[in-house]
């Protein structure tokens, strides 16, 4: 067997990072259709407890905001706002999309700038079509080192004198 060298794995990421959005394993799209309380927002978050932005798409599901966790404590909670008024007085209108034929390195990159964790994926017409997530990559790049993640011992770092077991 061959040593994989932290060299290898460092010139496979960026070829890895020009893969298409659509190779990746996505998460459907918490919705909800406009009008949709505050309050409702919230709880559907809360009820699914996977989610942490509620996307608002019209009848066709094109996306046309989106209430992030960010939203929900920086508007809602610090502020006391009224929880029974419709979604679209707080959302973010017109956010950042991707399409599945863009690349991953698009998503990696708009996370890098904290401003979005979950990154909406739209298709040609804007219909809402899934969501990427950072755990999304990070389990499509480990799942492209499966030797060496496997291999790893549980603290890199740690060096056993010596060995265990039988």
């Amino acid at each position: 067997m061959t040593e994989i060298t932290e060299r290898d794995v460092a010139e496979r990421v960026p070829t890895l990072a020009d893969a298409k959005l659509k190779t990746l394993g996505r998460r459907d799209p918490l919705s909800v259709a406009p009008g949709t309380s505050l309050r409702e927002c919230v709880a559907l978050i809360q009820r699914t407890g996977t989610a942490d932005s509620v996307f608002v798409t019209d009848p066709a599901g094109r996306l046309v905001g989106v209430l992030t966790e960010r939203d929900i404590f920086g508007k809602l909670v610090a502020t006391g706002v009224e929880l029974d008024q419709p979604v679209e007085n707080l959302m973010i209108t017109h956010p950042w999309t991707l399409n599945l034929d863009q690349p991953i390195r698009h998503a990696i990159d708009l996370m890098q700038t904290g401003r979005y964790r979950n990154v909406p994926l739209v298709d040609d017409e804007g219909t809402l079509v899934g969501v990427v997530r950072p755990v999304d990559v990070l389990k499509y790049l480990a799942e492209a080192f499966p030797e060496e993640l496997l291999n790893l011992p549980p603290r890199p770092h740690q060096r056993m004198a010596a060995t265990e077991g039988a």
